[in-house]
């Protein structure tokens, strides 16, 4: 019953999808969990399951195999009793004969007993004595009378002997013969509970199994429209800078009126990954007066610069090209034009990542100094651009300026990968590869959360992706929203789903965006059907009179608090970040873990 009920409870939880992607894939790794993190919690319901599951196919494992070695045991003694009762026949057989003997023999012996009772009572010895006197005779007689007595004796005790050795040879075979019944009976019965066992487990687990193979079904039929969809908003955003920086949309930003009131917006910090090195983090810090090597020590933690030999070629998916003189000034990850707006370190900084990484990805090694693959063009590695490896302005300086130079880790003692990114809202991530691992930590200028956001670093330089509501897709879908901003209506909604969500996993999903802009669902519940499952659990909201937002120290926004005509309503920031993304209207998303709500 302990087993039936654990199974049930555990039962409740479910799915695991994991996304691999490269280094520019790994741009959009921030993006990948948002669509991850939208089935995560069922993901750990089935894994959960899973791990029910398996020690109860352990028992079972466990069971069957005592059941096997007490099935063996009780053969053995079936095997070994059958033995014993055909040698105890056969020594019955023989007792039966031996007995019979005996019987004979005691009869002779009495009869002879019995002769020579009679005979003696006919002849006296004292009588022999006194009538004869002790003469040769008398003493002949009397010899002969003690011989046959003595031979009377000797035989009765013989006999007795053989009596008893029987009688206590058949009492030990009938305790052997109980013994061995009493043992083959216990493990009889210990079999019967085993098995008994044994079915009840492999009930158990068929059940859990079937249960997981239809809830994994449903999960993936479900995960596919859901991670569609969010694939479909986030875009998988790539977030290096490029050639220049984005042109900022007021559409946007915090101060733009959508018109009406009240109103509702989400504001990402950064278009993460927020991992290695922030390219709007380097250009702030640059302009605050710091050099290439006091920003690349500020991302990638224990570090040290050493100058190897680069005079090589790399092999491209645009042909083999020279290391220094044409790709690394062909890279485009960062605007040129920083350099002339005291952001020349920066460039420099992102010349020596640039180097470093690919060099990582290509399989250099500081002990085996040799270029083992290729490297794509692309924003799924690094960004190359002929024509700006032709006319590389002051990039290709900060590229000539840092010839050969590359990060290298003073803990492993290897090239570091080192990872990049635009923004990342005021807060690094740390990420390990190749031995190496970054710091997570606030990129402020005062180091820590206290001074965020006034004097994160990417703040200083004006990064438009530093706190902006995102309401396209990368390739500028709105569906027809013209803003971020949603109606009360709309958020008391979404607010709704959270307390469906938070209460009731399995009803995920009936969670999804009711315009259809991004394909329909046909589980989705509408907003009257929401309302009504959210009144189980403390009542629908309708009215949204506050919010307050509140931040980890890990970087990441912890939990969002609704003032509500129902109270206040406090969520997680990951569960309400995946049910906003799942539920707003039109391309209306959180980019990032760490984001904001606003109130107009």
């Amino acid at each position: 019953m302990y087993h039936k009920n654990m199974i049930k409870k555990i039962l409740f939880f479910s799915l695991v999808i994991l996304v691999a992607f490269g280094w520019r894939q790994i741009s959009w790794a921030d993006e990948i969990e948002d669509i991850q993190k939208q089935i995560d919690s069922l993901s750990r319901q089935l894994e959960m399951s899973r791990q029910a599951t398996r020690p109860l196919e352990s028992t079972l494992n466990k069971l069957n195999s005592q059941i096997a070695t007490i099935r063996k045991e009780i053969s053995g003694i079936t095997n070994q009793l059958k033995k014993e009762e055909l040698a105890i026949k056969r020594l019955e057989l023989s007792i039966s004969q031996k007995q019979e003997t005996i019987d004979k023999q005691e009869q002779q012996l009495r009869t002879q007993i019995n002769y020579h009772y009679r005979l003696s009572r006919s002849i006296s010895p004292l009588g022999l004595v006194f009538n004869q006197g002790l003469n040769q005779q008398t003493l002949s007689i009397l010899a002969l009378e003690e011989k046959i007595m003595l031979s009377f004796q000797n035989k009765i005790q013989n006999l007795s002997a053989n009596i008893v050795s029987i009688k206590k040879t058949k009492i030990e075979i009938q305790k052997r013969k109980k013994d061995l019944a009493t043992k083959q009976k216990k493990l009889a019965a210990l079999r019967a509970q085993l098995d008994k066992q044994a079915n009840f487990f492999a009930k158990e687990i068929k059940g859990a199994k079937a249960y997981q193979a239809m809830l994994k079904n449903k999960i993936t039929e479900l995960s596919l429209r859901q991670k569609q969809l969010l694939a479909a908003k986030t875009g998988l955003f790539s977030t290096s800078v490029g050639d220049v920086p984005l042109s900022g949309d007021p559409h946007a930003r915090v101060d733009y009126d959508p018109g009406f009131r009240p109103a509702f917006a989400a504001f990402s910090f950064g278009a993460p990954h927020q991992k290695g090195m922030s390219q709007y983090g380097a250009y702030g810090r640059a302009k605050k007066g710091q050099n290439y090597e006091q920003i690349l020590k500020a991302y990638y933690g224990n570090v040290r610069i050493e100058t190897v030999d680069t005079n090589f070629s790399i092999s491209t998916d645009q042909g083999v090209k020279p290391f220094e003189d044409n790709y690394l000034k062909g890279i485009a990850e960062m605007p040129t034009k920083w350099a002339d707006d005291g952001g020349f370190e920066a460039l420099k900084a992102q010349a020596i990542a640039a180097r470093s990484y690919a060099l990582a990805y290509t399989g250099w090694r500081m002990n085996s100094r040799s270029l083992k693959k290729s490297i794509c063009t692309s924003e799924n590695c690094q960004v190359y651009h002929s024509s700006k490896a032709a006319n590389p302005g002051r990039w290709g300086d900060a590229v000539n300026e840092t010839r050969g130079k590359i990060l290298v880790s003073n803990n492993s003692n290897e090239v570091v990968n080192s990872w990049y990114a635009s923004t990342s809202g005021g807060y690094q991530k740390s990420y390990t590869s190749l031995g190496h691992s970054t710091p997570g930590f606030w990129d402020t200028e005062c180091g820590n959360q206290n001074c965020w956001t006034p004097d994160a670093y990417e703040k200083i330089a004006g990064s438009p992706w530093f706190y902006k509501g995102w309401y396209k897709t990368r390739g500028g879908k709105s569906c027809g929203r013209s803003h971020p901003w949603l109606t009360q209506d709309e958020m008391a909604d979404i607010i709704n789903a959270a307390i469906v969500l938070t209460n009731n996993q399995g009803d995920k999903p009936h969670i999804y965006q009711l315009d259809s802009c991004f394909g329909s669902n046909p589980d989705v519940w509408d907003k009257n059907r929401m309302r009504q499952e959210a009144d189980k659990y403390g009542g629908a909201v309708s009215q949204i009179n506050g919010v307050k937002v509140t931040y980890s120290t890990g970087g990441y926004t912890n939990q969002v608090t609704f003032s509500t005509d129902k109270g206040d309503k406090t969520f997680d920031g990951g569960l309400f970040k995946l049910v906003f993304n799942l539920r707003a209207p039109g391309a209306i998303h959180i980019k990032s873990r760490l984001y904001n709500i606003e109130k107009k």
